[in-house]
């Protein structure tokens, strides 16, 4: 199963951006396949927060639009959005504690966490998830 990082799907609908064709032809490369796809919460969230905002990107999109998209995605019958195990927290804690960091690798944590307990790969460009052990990742851009 396949649980894209918000990285990927900022990649993949903004053109400015410097691996915009490897990531939107693998993105669409998912939304046609049937491989199972988990679209995690603050995935979404970040998807609407980086997508709109206009210090972010060039060309920001219009809320409404990002919104549209967000619900098409999550009509496909292969989509879905995963929920934590009764266990996240505990493997959470676990991954900063090993890392030896929260902060800015917090909402990473709870990516990986969510990977590692409901059998996903990770997809992201973002290669400080290589400091997650045991974490299956891939960057669809390499």
């Amino acid at each position: 199963m396949i649980l894209p990082d918000v990285n990927l799907l900022v990649h993949a609908h903004n053109s400015d951006s410097p691996v915009h064709g490897p990531a939107r032809r693998w993105w669409d490369g998912c939304l046609a396949g049937t491989e199972g796809v988990g679209l995690a919460w603050v995935v979404m969230l970040g998807f609407v927060r980086i997508t709109t905002h206009p210090r972010i990107l060039l060309r920001p999109l219009a809320v409404g639009d990002v919104l549209d998209r967000i619900e098409s995605w999550l009509r496909l019958p292969h989509v879905h959005v995963p929920h934590p195990s009764d266990r996240h927290f505990i493997g959470l804690r676990a991954n900063l504690e090993r890392i030896g960091t929260a902060g800015n690798m917090t909402t990473d944590a709870h990516l990986a966490t969510l990977a590692q307990q409901r059998g996903y790969v990770l997809y992201t460009t973002d290669t400080d998830f290589l400091r997650f052990e045991g974490l299956r990742r891939v960057d669809p851009c390499r």
